[in-house]
This record gives structure tokens, C-alpha cells and sequence, in this order.
């Protein structure tokens, strides 16, 4: 998280980003499907991937479209532009409060009336000045589903999150072994976590996107874990090349995947698990030890740490066997 920190000053004034910008134009754009990854909590077998990454990588579809709309709005206003979708630091939430789209809500996402909490946001820096919309208020009232609900905890107080305690930062931005106090409240969680968005009542007014990228694709809705287990580095590229989850690698998105397996204590996946005890990454091999020592009974896992960890030279490995 210390890359936030170090940017803290583009986020606090957007000229920094663009000297020349003289207005923001935010935009929303809906990714709602009727999937509700909160059905698949009791199915321990089954890994949850975030709705927003159940197929092609937002960030693509949307700059395409914002290249496009920028090119539009540079004629009609006679301006030079700049456009952005999570590839700078701008405070896309407050702005998009400013301009009306939204407010933020307890579990510090945007919430709209007509969309709920199933949007994705960009903007466009124009050298121009343009009027501003009216403003959004909070309508959040006294519900404190989202805060509630949080599996680890994150939301301490409405409108704060601790990020390294948020599912979605941990599986997705982390890069390192997962807190121990952590893993078992992950559940079957493999990439990102919807709780907090899934509960809010605003989501009744949720439309369906008309954005066939953003419709799910049938093996990401309820894929079993194990068909992940078996993943190379070239199969992971393979299955997920136009997927926002290619870009954590393989070894990540197998670290969360032991993590679920591991939460699950199927045993039927002992056989996948032992393979990946001899992994050549070491995250790889150190979740594949935590997930073991939830399949096995005592004697069993000493009988295997005997055989594995004397030719282990990682530490974070070595602390998993002990």
C-alpha cells in the first residue's frame, strides 16, 4: 500500500496529473448481471471470482469507449483531453459525488440510485471549464449492511476501510503469504470479494449491462477449485489473456486458490495438493503446506514434513511446515 502513500499529493490536486486540466468529466458505467457470488459461500468446492472479472478486462472495454467519447467531446468543445480508467491516481468517488453520479457509501464504494453498486468508473480531464452537475447526497441513512457483513472485519468504522484487511486487496493487490488470522475467513474466495456490494439495498434498482464484455463467462460463474490446482504458468496465461485476473500471475491466483482448497477441507484434493508441494514458487508452496495441514490428520502431515521440508531452503515455506 505504500505506493498510495507516495501519491498521496496526484490524488489531492489533479493538476499535478495534467497541469492544463480545467474540469473532470466522470463516468459510470453499469456491470450488474444478476450473479450473486454470496449463493456460492456454502458451496466450499466452488472458488468465488468477483462479478467484475468474470470475463474480459474492464479496463480495455472502457478506454476504448473513452477514447472514442473524448475524440466527440474535444469537437464540441474545442479542448485537448486526457482520459483515465485505473491507470492514475484520481479520486474517481468524490468526484463522481461531485457530479452526480452517486455518493459514496459506508463500505467507501459508489452507490446510484439507478445502478446500486455495480459500477465501473472512469474520467476525462478537459483544459476547458465546464459547469458543474448537482451534486449527489448520501442516502445510506442508518443501514449498515455492508459494515455488517464484512468477513475480516475492513469497514472499522462507515466510511473507513482498512485495506489490508479487505479480501479484495488480499487476493488481488497483495503479493506476498496472507495473514494466518486471515486465511480461514477467505472462505472460497479467489479473486476479489463482493459482500459488502452484494447486501446493499440500493442494488434493487440494479439494471442488467448491455455490454455483452461484461456478461460472465460460464466457467469463471461456479468453477471448481480444482481446475485450477493443475495450472501452468502457460495454461493460467492461456485461460485468463483477456481477464483483469491475468495481470496478479499465476502463482498469486494458486496461492488463493490453496487458500479456498484449504478452507474446504475436501480431501479429494489431496493429490493435486502434494504435487504442488514441490512447486518452484515459493507462495505456491507455502499455501500448498497450509492447505495440506487442513487435509491431513497429525501423524499424517509429520510423516510429510519429514519427507518435504528437509530440502526446503524458503523461509515463509519452512514457517508454513512448523
Amino acid at each position: 500500500m505504500v505506493w498510495m502513500e507516495k501519491r498521496s499529493n496526484y490524488r489531492s490536486n489533479p493538476n499535478v496529473l495534467w497541469d492544463e486540466a480545467q474540469s473532470i468529466i466522470v463516468l459510470g458505467i453499469n456491470y450488474h448481471f444478476e450473479c450473486n457470488s454470496l449463493e456460492l459461500l456454502s458451496e466450499k468446492n466452488k472458488g468465488i471470482i468477483s462479478v467484475y472479472s468474470r470475463n474480459s478486462d474492464y479496463h480495455k472495454i472502457i478506454k476504448k469507449k473513452l477514447k472514442s467519447l473524448s475524440i466527440e467531446i474535444s469537437k464540441l468543445l474545442d479542448c485537448s483531453f486526457k482520459y483515465f480508467v485505473d491507470t492514475a491516481p484520481v479520486m474517481e468517488k468524490p468526484i463522481s459525488m461531485k457530479g452526480g453520479i452517486g455518493w459514496q457509501g459506508k463500505h467507501t464504494n459508489l452507490v446510484s440510485k439507478d445502478f446500486g453498486s455495480w459500477l465501473f468508473l472512469s474520467s476525462i480531464f478537459v483544459d476547458k471549464k465546464i459547469n458543474n452537475t448537482h451534486p449527489e447526497i448520501d442516502h445510506c441513512g442508518s443501514c449498515t449492511n455492508c459494515i455488517d457483513i464484512c468477513p475480516t472485519n475492513a469497514i472499522v468504522e462507515p466510511y473507513k476501510l482498512d485495506a489490508t484487511k479487505c479480501i479484495s486487496y488480499l487476493t488481488i493487490e497483495h503479493k506476498g503469504t496472507i495473514d494466518k488470522n486471515l486465511r480461514k475467513l477467505i472462505g472460497n474466495r479467489i479473486y476479489g470479494c463482493d459482500d459488502c456490494l452484494a447486501v446493499c439495498p440500493w442494488n434493487k434498482f440494479a439494471k442488467k449491462s448491455k455490454e455483452i464484455s461484461f456478461h460472465p463467462r460460464d466457467d469463471l460463474i461456479k468453477p471448481d477449485l480444482g481446475t485450477f490446482l493443475s495450472l501452468t504458468d502457460e495454461d493460467f496465461r492461456k485461460k485468463f489473456s483477456k481477464s483483469s485476473i491475468k495481470r496478479i500471475g499465476r502463482d498469486r491466483f494458486l496461492r488463493n486458490v490453496l487458500i479456498a482448497v484449504g478452507n474446504s477441507k475436501e480431501k479429494n484434493y489431496y493429490k493435486q495438493i502434494l504435487r504442488l508441494l514441490e512447486d518452484k514458487s515459493e507462495l505456491v508452496r507455502a499455501m500448498a503446506v497450509w492447505a495440506m495441514r487442513k487435509m491431513c490428520d497429525g501423524s499424517k502431515f509429520i510423516e510429510l514434513k519429514e519427507k518435504y521440508s528437509k530440502y526446503e531452503s524458503d523461509d515463509a515455506v519452512i514457517n508454513e511446515w512448523n
